[in-house]
C-alpha cells in the first residue's frame, strides 16, 4: 500500500476545509458550484479525483484500525499553508514513516491470518467435496468430476493448450474467467499451476471439467494478491477446446539448408 502523498493530501485538505467553511458563514456560497467553463470544470475535477483518493486512502487505514481524526488532518494542512505548522518538517516526515510502517505490519498481520483461516478452510472444504458424488480423487490430492465427458487425446506436460476456464474460490467468489472474457485461454501447459500440469493431462479435446486444487498445488501460502489468498483452495471449470503439440526440431541437414537459403 502506498501512503498518501502530502502535497496531494493538503490540496484535498484545503479544498475540504473550503466548503465547511462556506457552508458555516454563508449557506448561498455552498451550494454547488456552476460548471461552465473548462477551467472550473478542470479544477473541480482535480479537486473530485484527489478527494476520491483521499477517501479510498482513510478508508484503508480505517480498516486496519489506523483512523485518522479528519478535523486534524485539515488543522495540520490549513496551519502548515499559513506557515504555522504546530511539527518541524523533520519530525513530520518521521510520523509519516512511522504511520507507514505501522501500516505494513498491520497489513501483514492481516495476510498471515488470513491464509492461516484459509488453510483450515481449505481442507475441510476438501473433506466434505470428496465425499460427493461423482467426485474422483488424484494421487497428489487433485478432486475432479467429469461435467462433460470426452473420447480421444489426452495433451502431455509439454504441450500448448486452448482451454475456456472460470476460476472461483471456494465461498464463490469468482477470480478469473476465459468465459466471460469471450476468449479462450492458450498457454503451455508447463508453465501453470501444478493443479492444472496434472489435471488437464486427464481430459481429452471436447471434454469439461471440474476441478478443486489444493493449495499446495495452487498458489500456496503466499497466494496471488489482491484476487486469491495464501492457502486458498481453487475451484475450476476447464473446457479443453484443443491440443497444440510443440514443433517438431529441424535436423542438423535442414538447419543448413534454412540458413543458406
Amino acid at each position: 500500500m502506498k501512503l498518501f502523498k502530502p502535497t496531494l493530501v493538503a490540496i484535498a485538505m484545503v479544498s475540504v476545509f473550503g466548503c465547511q467553511e462556506a457552508k458555516k458563514e454563508d449557506p448561498v456560497a455552498a451550494q454547488a458550484p456552476v460548471l461552465e467553463a473548462e477551467i472550473d470544470k478542470q479544477a473541480y475535477g482535480l479537486g473530485a479525483s484527489i478527494g476520491m483518493y483521499m477517501e479510498r486512502n482513510l478508508a484503508e487505514h480505517e480498516k486496519l484500525g489506523l483512523a485518522l481524526d479528519k478535523e486534524l488532518i485539515v488543522k495540520g494542512f490549513v496551519e502548515s499553508l499559513e506557515g504555522k505548522s504546530q511539527l518541524p518538517q523533520e519530525e513530520i516526515q518521521a510520523l509519516l514513516m512511522s504511520l507507514d510502517q505501522q501500516m505494513k505490519e498491520k497489513q501483514q498481520a492481516q495476510i498471515a491470518k488470513q491464509a492461516e483461516d484459509a488453510l483450515a478452510e481449505g481442507q475441510k472444504y476438501l473433506e466434505e467435496n470428496a465425499k460427493r458424488e461423482g467426485v474422483m480423487t488424484t494421487e497428489s490430492g487433485i478432486q475432479y468430476e467429469i461435467i462433460t465427458p470426452a473420447e480421444g487425446e489426452k495433451p502431455t506436460a509439454t504441450d500448448t493448450v486452448k482451454v475456456h476456464y472460470t476460476g472461483t474460490l471456494i465461498n464463490g467468489d469468482k477470480f478469473d474467467s476465459s468465459v466471460d472474457r469471450g476468449q479462450p485461454a492458450v498457454f503451455p501447459l508447463n508453465r501453470v499451476i501444478r493443479g492444472w500440469t496434472e489435471g488437464v493431462q486427464l481430459m481429452s479435446v471436447g471434454a469439461k471439467y471440474k476441478f478443486t486444487i489444493p493449495s499446495d498445488l495452487a498458489y500456496g501460502p503466499m497466494g496471488n494478491p489482491p484476487r486469491i489468498p495464501g492457502n486458498s483452495v481453487l475451484n475450476f471449470e476447464i473446457e479443453l477446446l484443443e491440443i497444440q503439440k510443440p514443433e517438431p526440431a529441424p535436423e542438423v541437414g535442414e538447419q543448413a539448408e534454412a540458413v543458406t537459403q
